[in-house]
């Protein structure tokens, strides 16, 4: 009997040390990317949601401002009510999890702010440094990359 208590705790911890480490993984996204896109220079956090779902929010632009000081909008979003929502605070990547399989986040969207445009997308790191934010619709796709800064 000692025996079997000693098998059951011993895959216990193997099983929360997988779990462990699979989160870890997971948290590897956390962080600030620097993202240069047609010229336009931004930074993006993402962070962890209470679903264990990831969030990827604009959180610096270079140029926040119209040329006549007052703050640009997120004036392309389909959705009138974030039509208010300042360019510097845009979420640009929402809801994806990671699979611990593939090595990548998915199942959530992305936004580009500059066509008021959603996609669904896939994230992965090509390297320990650059993030590879894949956008797709209707069969086609487009990459961007970002920088971990943070």
């Amino acid at each position: 009997m000692n025996n079997f208590f000693r098998k059951l705790a011993l895959l216990a911890v193997a099983v929360f040390t997988i779990a462990g480490a699979a989160a870890q993984d997971a948290d590897k996204i956390l962080g600030v990317y620097k993202a240069v896109e047609e010229g336009k220079e931004s930074k993006v956090e993402f962070t962890r949601q209470a679903d264990g779902s990831y969030r990827g929010q604009i959180i610096w632009l270079k140029q926040p401002d119209n040329p006549d000081g007052t703050p640009k909008l997120d004036v392309k979003n389909p959705d009138a009510s974030k039509r208010s929502v300042r360019a510097d605070r845009v979420v640009v990547v929402d809801g994806v999890k990671y699979d611990a399989k593939k090595n990548v986040w998915n199942g959530g969207r992305v936004y580009d702010p500059t066509k008021g445009k959603d996609y669904k997308v896939e994230v992965s790191f090509e390297d320990a440094r650059t993030l590879r934010v894949k956008g797709a619709l209707l069969g086609f796709s487009r990459s961007v990359y970002w920088t971990k800064i943070e």
